[in-house]
């Protein structure tokens, strides 16, 4: 080669670069590990943990082990791919914007988690409880950055997700759900006597207070079917659930026996109960909604079908919604259970119209439960002697029917708490209950004319009740030691086979009562000691009753029937007409398009709410009006999370016309004059 010319570059064997991608792939690989960590904490725990102590939730979907299973999967794996996707488009780019990316990353996953823990440690919420999430996750972040020891622990910290699914399926409540044990309990032992069918209703959230008219007795006008069906059984006045939380209530109600530990309501946990003690001898035909009690192996397999993955999906969704927000959320799967309607569930309407013209079964067929549907096809005189068991969440929360059957829709965040919000909370229940009377009297009727009345024990009670009482509204431990009447005593009627007189009996009767007093009418012997006692025995000695509000912490409550609560008194504008009166003011109403084009098939506008300017003040009254009719008289109330500052519930459906309906809200001036608001 001549002297100055330059010498050609040598060629670098194709394995050089080797080493730097491998060290790109792992430092990659260990960023992947930091936010599968973080994901874990942000959204697979707090979702796994709500859900594992819920197993109630994918009971009443009707869930598969293999629905269970991909839920677990998707909530454990499908948060991290979004992460992961941009992580591997950061590859694209240089070190600095890898390094930019995922610090970026993780800073929002701390804050989302600041969020959380914000929430439960401080009184900051809304705006301000994002602000200083933000100000954490970027010291966090910056924290990250500079020091490896963080990293290095979230980066073990990565086993984290598999920990908490492990947790779920072995040691949660609903592990039994997932991976049950064993398949039934004790058969119990046909005894002489006859073996009549039995009937039983269990409605869910209803106190015996809801049902009583001004003279203590069930309010035969707005409940005529209760009052029929305590005129032809005895009436246990006395009666109390043993807990104020159906997965506690509903199992002792059917084992006879108080709950002592926090499990699954499912077979493999309770496996001596009502259904395995007559399965033996009795075809089982049970509805449940929040327990699988009944084994398979025992009981026919419900007509409503599964759900699906799809139905578990956006709960969860719903419900991780609510755990990552910056505001107080009641975060209770039970209230988000909806009943399907026949059609959602696949069932034709076959059933006939009933001879009674007031009820209207053309509108209930559009929004009739699946299950109460399939319960009413059973209702069939059998050559076995069978049970028929129906537990419908009714007249539970969310509240969503008027007397009449017809739909309604609410704000799902609608406060049930503070002052004008009890009562719209406790009219909309009683509205719900007058749809259920309905039920009732479409069950006596169906009995009737199966020629099952006179023959079944027929049993209709309710598993716990709920407190309307200021300040004390609930199930919770503060509702039971300040409005113990409405939280624990509850309906319980009983109808023995040929029964047509109806009787009260007042004696201390508690819902473990339920399973001994069935196996004496039906000649069982029950072949577990029960806490109960049959109400074929004679009374038990003590006065108080036990009541749990978790179990085998049992509360003493004292005293016997409770008194009517008496209803807030009509206001006197509430069905009057409204004439021409001077405008006055604006108020805003959130659903005022709802009366542009009401169907009264597919719902009616019912419930109104919206808000007044700043400069109204508190307690204001404003009366609501459809088509020229005041509706509701309501207080204006501070604004909740939604700024809402009143609702208005208009239960008689005869105030709507299908088509445009006309809305007006008027401000109560303190002599009683009326000023129209202006609508937006």
């Amino acid at each position: 080669m001549a002297e100055g010319t330059l010498a050609p570059p040598r060629e670098q064997p194709a394995h050089a670069d080797a080493p730097r991608r491998r060290g790109t792939w792992r430092a990659e690989a260990a960023r992947l590990a930091e936010v599968v960590a973080l994901v874990g904490l942000v959204v697979t725990q707090p979702l796994l943990d709500v859900l594992g102590r819920s197993p109630d939730f994918f009971l009443f979907h009707r869930a598969s082990r293999g629905d269970v299973l991909l839920l677990v999967a998707l909530i454990a794996l499908a948060p991290t791919l979004p992460f992961a996707a941009l992580g591997a488009l950061a590859l694209l780019g240089g070190r600095i914007t890898r390094l930019a990316v995922h610090t970026v990353l993780v800073g929002l996953l701390l804050a989302a988690l600041a969020v959380q823990v914000g929430r439960h440690l401080t009184p900051l919420r809304g705006v301000p409880l994002l602000l200083a999430a933000g100000v954490a996750g970027a010291a966090a972040a910056a924290a990250h950055r500079r020091w490896r020891a963080l990293r290095r622990v979230l980066r073990v910290a990565a086993v984290g997700p598999v920990v908490f699914v492990g947790l779920f399926l072995f040691t949660s409540p609903a592990s039994a759900v997932v991976l049950p044990r064993g398949d039934g309990g004790a058969a119990g032992v046909a005894g002489a006597g006859a073996h009549p069918p039995v009937v039983m209703i269990v409605l869910d959230e209803l106190p015996l207070v809801s049902l009583l008219g001004p003279d203590g007795r069930i309010d035969a006008t707005r409940y005529p079917n209760f009052a029929a069906l305590a005129g032809g059984s005895t009436w246990y006045r006395n009666a109390t659930g043993v807990s104020g939380w159906t997965p506690y209530a509903l199992p002792a109600m059917l084992s006879g026996r108080y709950p002592e530990r926090a499990v699954a309501p499912h077979y493999s946990q309770y496996p001596d109960n009502l259904f395995t003690a007559l399965g033996g001898l009795y075809q089982i035909k049970a509805e449940e909604s929040i327990t699988r009690l009944c084994p398979p192996s025992r009981c026919e397999q419900a007509t409503s079908p599964q759900q699906g993955i799809g139905v578990l999906t956006r709960e969860s969704g719903k419900l991780l919604r609510q755990l990552v927000a910056p505001v107080d959320s009641r975060v209770d799967p039970e209230d988000s259970y909806r009943e399907q309607t026949a059609a959602e569930a696949g069932l034709d309407a076959a059933e006939p119209v009933p001879d009674d013209p007031k009820f209207r079964w053309d509108t209930l067929d559009d929004n009739q439960l699946a299950r109460f549907t399939s319960f009413l096809a059973g209702l069939r005189p059998a050559a076995r002697p069978t049970l028929h068991f129906l537990h419908l969440l009714m007249p539970h929360s969310p509240w969503a029917y008027l007397p009449s059957g017809a739909h309604y829709d609410a704000p799902e965040d609608l406060p049930n708490d503070g002052a004008g919000r009890v009562d719209l909370a406790r009219a909309r229940h009683l509205a719900q209950l007058g749809y259920t009377d309905r039920l009732i009297g479409e069950t006596l009727r169906t009995l009737r004319a199966t020629g099952l009345y006179d023959k079944a024990l027929v049993l209709v009670t309710a598993d716990h009740g709920v407190s309307f009482r200021q300040d004390w509204q609930g199930r919770g431990m503060g509702a039971i030691e300040h409005a113990a009447d409405q939280v624990a005593w509850v309906p319980m009627f009983v109808k023995e086979p040929g029964q047509h007189a109806g009787r009260v009996d007042d004696r201390n009767w508690e819902h473990v009562d339920l399973l001994p007093t069935i196996a004496d009418e039906t000649h069982v012997r029950v072949p577990w000691r029960l806490d109960g006692v049959s109400a074929k025995a004679a009374p038990r000695q003590r006065a108080d009753k036990r009541f749990y509000d978790r179990p085998g912490q049992p509360v003493t409550i004292t005293g016997g029937p409770p008194a009517p609560v008496p209803l807030p008194p009509a206001d006197r504008l509430v069905g009057t007409r409204v004439g021409a009166v001077p405008a006055g003011g604006a108020a805003t109403v959130a659903n005022r398009a709802a009366f542009d084009a009401v169907d009264p098939r597919r719902g009616l506008p019912a419930l109104v709410w919206g808000t007044v300017p700043a400069s109204v003040p508190d307690g204001t009254r404003l009366a609501v009006a459809v088509n020229g009719t005041v509706g509701a008289v309501v207080p204006v109330v501070p604004p909740d999370a939604g700024g809402r500052r009143f609702a208005a519930f208009l239960p008689d459906d005869r105030l709507f016309a299908a088509g445009a309906n006309r809305l007006d809200v008027y401000r109560i001036e303190a002599g009683g004059a009326l000023r129209r608001l202006h609508l937006s």
